[in-house]
C-alpha cells in the first residue's frame, strides 16, 4: 500500500461512501462559521485564518433528529441515560461501552483509494460543554466494516443536548504512514541566518503595529492575504476550501 506506483492520480482520488439504510443523515463539507466566532467582538475570531481553514477541513455528518445525553459518572453502560427527542434521529445513538461514552454507527462504508486511511474526529474548533469527541484512524481502503463514532461525557449530572444539524462527526482522508516519512529536526533559529533575519523583522514590525493606539481595532492581514511583511507573496495560498459535495453517479441521477 506505501508503493509510490500505487498512489492514484490526483483526479482519480475518489472518497466513497456507500449507504448501509435509509438513512436521513447528510454529509456535506465542512461549514467555515462557528456562532461562537460571530459572537466575539467585531467578528475578531474570524480574522483568524487557521481556524477558518481547520474549520473547512474534511466532511461532516450530521446529526438528524434531537436527543439528550445524561451521565451519573459511572462505569456501567446503564449509568448513560438518552432521551430521544422530537424529531427522532433515525441513527439514535446508545450508550453500550459504559463510562459515559455515546455511540453511533455510522450508516456508510467509506472507501478510500490505496494507502488511505480516514480520520474520524468530532467537528473543527466546535467545543459543546460536557462532552468531546473522541478520534479514530480506520484502513478504508480495504475493510467492509463499518465504524463507529464515539463522544465521551465530561460532566456528571449535566444533560447534553444534540439538535438536528450538529455535526457528530467529521471525516478527514489522510495517507497511510505519511508522518512517518517525516525527518523531525530541531535547531536554534540563529543556525537558519536567513529565517531568522526575516523572524526578527516580523516581530519588530508587529511589536511597532500592536503599540500604536489607532490600530487597537486593526489587524496587519499579511497571513490572511497570504504574504509576509515585506510583501513577498507565498506561491500557494488558500483563504477558504473547496471540497467536493457527496454525489451519486451520473448514471444513478439520471434513472
Amino acid at each position: 500500500m506505501d508503493d509510490p506506483n500505487l498512489r492514484p492520480a490526483a483526479d482519480d482520488l475518489v472518497l466513497q461512501a456507500l449507504r448501509l439504510n435509509d438513512t436521513s443523515m447528510q454529509i456535506v463539507p465542512g461549514d467555515p462559521t462557528r456562532a461562537w466566532m460571530d459572537a466575539t467582538k467585531l467578528r475578531f475570531a474570524n480574522r483568524c485564518l487557521p481556524l477558518l481553514i481547520a474549520n473547512q477541513y474534511g466532511w461532516d455528518l450530521l446529526n438528524d433528529g434531537r436527543f439528550t445525553a445524561l451521565w451519573n459518572g459511572g462505569e456501567l453502560p446503564g449509568d448513560t441515560v438518552i432521551e430521544i427527542g422530537d424529531p427522532a434521529p433515525t441513527e439514535s445513538p446508545i450508550a453500550h461501552f459504559g463510562a459515559g461514552i455515546v455511540t453511533w454507527k455510522i450508516p456508510f462504508l467509506f472507501q478510500t483509494p490505496p494507502g488511505w486511511d480516514l480520520l474520524a474526529r468530532g467537528p473543527a474548533n466546535a467545543p459543546k460543554d460536557g462532552i468531546a469527541a473522541l478520534e479514530g484512524i480506520v484502513e478504508t481502503d480495504w475493510t467492509y466494516t463499518p465504524f463507529t463514532m464515539n463522544w465521551k461525557l465530561t460532566r456528571p449530572g449535566h444533560a447534553v443536548v444534540f439538535e438536528p444539524g450538529d455535526v457528530i462527526c467529521r471525516i478527514v482522508p489522510h495517507r497511510r504512514a505519511e508522518l512517518q516519512h517525516f525527518r523531525a529536526s530541531l535547531r536554534d533559529i540563529d543556525e537558519v541566518p536567513a529565517t531568522a533575519e526575516n523572524f526578527r523583522s516580523w516581530s519588530a514590525s508587529r511589536e511597532a503595529f500592536v503599540a500604536d493606539p489607532a490600530n487597537l481595532t486593526d489587524w496587519q492581514k499579511h497571513y490572511f492575504r497570504g504574504e509576509t511583511h515585506a510583501g513577498v507573496q507565498a506561491p500557494e495560498h488558500h483563504t477558504r476550501l473547496h471540497l467536493q459535495p457527496f454525489t451519486a453517479p451520473e448514471r444513478e441521477r439520471s434513472e
